[in-house]
């Protein structure tokens, strides 16, 4: 049995180059096998099944790592998804606790305005009560019994 211990310009044999490169589209894409997907090192060599320190010796493949990475950010395509989407949500969220704050002023002020009609309606009962209970219609109508005006 052989093994191919032929190092590439990797810094790292073939089949190690592969696997890293592979590991690396799969995290870049968002389709990990073996890791959480966050772009990390130690994913990289946990979703290539190398050891860090077979990942330290492929210097190519790090420089390629570290180039995307500064250029991308850190940030998978479902973290942006799921950012995107929280920050919606949040601006939304502010949205309804402004009209929640509104609302509530208006109704706080629709209840002040209640409360004072009712508390002049109570007053003017009692009044009404005090002065003999007798409704005086202010215009003589055919019902009292009093003529109208021609």
């Amino acid at each position: 049995m052989t093994t191919d211990r032929t190092v590439t310009e990797d810094g790292v044999s073939a089949r190690t180059a592969e696997a890293l490169r592979s590991a690396m589209r799969r995290l870049f894409d968002g389709r990990p096998q073996h890791t959480d997907g966050r772009l990390t090192k130690e994913n990289l060599w946990r979703e290539a099944k190398v050891s860090r320190a077979t990942m330290n010796r492929a210097a190519e493949i790090l420089a390629g790592w570290d180039a995307h990475i500064a250029e991308h950010g850190t940030t998978t395509p479902g973290e942006a998804r799921r950012d995107e989407e929280i920050t919606r949500l949040r601006r939304m969220l502010a949205e309804k606790t402004r009209e929640c704050t509104l609302l509530s002023r208006r109704l706080d002020a629709a209840a002040t305005a209640i409360a004072a009609l009712h508390h002049d309606s109570t007053l003017l009962r009692q009044e009404l009560a005090a002065a003999g209970g007798c409704v005086i219609p202010l215009r003589p109508t055919a019902t009292t019994g009093a003529k109208t005006r021609p």
